[in-house]
């Protein structure tokens, strides 16, 4: 009887919610590739789920032949080694949990899973999915096994910035120094509610998948530029510290300052990576040279660029500039067509600009260069979703058509 009731009830199903995170201090360079270990530790804003998040429903059955895994609605393959190696860790830590013996309560770790996972966000975006989506797998299955114990660890065999999605706020990677990558997990720095006034604007210039995958770009710098040696020997250790800093003070300038500088390190090791990696376009040293010269203008830090692998910028920037610089950018990059879907998540006031910030600022416009502006901010770290109408698979454990 308890068997019939299990199969009318359908699979356990937990589903999830995680953010994106954006590195202030950047991770480029494993030491480790199978652990996903890195060169040095890195520090990231994770960004408010309202606006950018993965959802991911894991759901484990004995009805389940196979593992089955679908991404935005379409089936993807369970087999990616990183996917397995997520799913291997969370069963090992479920079984250790339990001591070995099979909890007759617990959900067996036999089954096969269903995952399903979806972003709000267009994956082709260049806004690290990867992140979210280990963060939100590790999450959900988490959920489904009944964990509860530190798991960044483990969303780190992921994706290495995954692991820090796995808090809000602002958050550290710490390298850690161990060969089997126990001590490589993330930390709570802050947390989102530490400061209230910080905005983050994405300027998303394209949806064009980038040319070099970080995976492979990474491994090619480590391997053939000195510059990012001495980053993460000699640089990076200061700023890390440095920024923790600024953080906890809620120094805007200096915040600011390090983020382009390490941005622009960044990005200046992809160009010593030998044959040299390009991520940003035309268009992006537009956007850090307009961020420039509306700073020396207003003769502080208002705005600040940080730039991953990809040509989208995020701009830094206390609430009370948002309107004006998104007049700037408004001006200097004039939409196309999509005027009223320009700037997209948390409201933004309209600002008016002074003929002479106008005329020192905005130089030659470029009109429909930026596809669109997401507003956001600071946010929490990954959400368990209660309500079940809100699981992705069905109590057939497969996907609901999305209507």
């Amino acid at each position: 009887a308890a068997a019939a009731m299990a199969a009318e009830r359908g699979p356990a199903m937990a589903t999830c919610t995680a953010p994106v995170n954006i590195a202030v201090i950047k991770y480029w360079g494993k030491r480790d590739t199978d652990l996903i270990l890195p060169i040095n530790s890195s520090l990231s804003v994770t960004l408010h789920q309202d606006q950018l998040k993965t959802t991911t429903t894991a759901a484990a059955s004995r009805d389940f032949t196979e593992d089955r895994l679908w991404l935005n609605g379409k089936e993807a393959d369970v087999g990616h080694p990183r996917v397995q190696a997520c799913l291997r860790e969370v069963r090992r830590l479920a079984r250790k949990r339990r001591g070995g013996g099979e909890d007759t309560a617990a959900l067996s770790l036999s089954y096969k899973i269903h995952i399903a996972s979806e972003n709000n966000f267009p994956t082709a975006a260049g806004l690290a999915s990867s992140a979210a989506g280990y963060a939100c797998l590790v999450s959900a299955l988490a959920r489904l096994y009944g964990l509860e114990e530190e798991l960044s660890e483990v969303a780190r065999r992921g994706s290495g910035s995954a692991c820090r999605s796995m808090f809000g706020g602002f958050v550290q990677w710490q390298r850690g120094e161990r060969p089997d990558g126990t001590d490589s997990l993330a930390l709570q720095v802050a947390p989102e509610t530490h400061w209230p006034e910080l905005r983050v604007l994405v300027l998303v210039v394209s949806g064009e998948k980038k040319p070099v995958g970080s995976t492979v770009g990474m491994q090619t710098s480590v391997e053939t530029s000195p510059l990012l040696k001495h980053r993460a020997e000699a640089v990076v250790p200061e700023r890390l510290a440095q920024m923790m800093r600024h953080i906890q003070e809620r120094d805007f300038e200096g915040f600011g300052q390090l983020a382009m500088r390490d941005s622009n390190q960044f990005h200046a090791t992809c160009l010593d990576t030998f044959p040299p990696i390009f991520y940003l376009t035309d268009l992006s040293r537009q956007i850090i040279a307009l961020a420039h010269r509306y700073n020396a203008h207003h003769g502080h830090t208002k705005v600040a660029y940080t730039f991953d692998a990809g040509p989208n910028a995020v701009i830094f920037a206390l609430a009370d500039t948002v309107a004006e610089f998104v007049e700037v950018v408004r001006r200097s990059f004039p939409p196309a067509t999509n005027g009223d879907q320009f700037v997209r998540g948390l409201p933004v006031g309209s600002a008016a600009l002074s003929q002479e910030l106008a005329a020192a600022v905005v130089t030659e416009p470029v009109p429909g260069a930026v596809q669109y502006i997401l507003h956001t901010k600071p946010g929490p770290g990954p959400q368990l979703v209660d309500d079940p109408s809100q699981h992705l698979l069905g109590a057939d454990g497969l996907p609901r058509s999305r209507a």
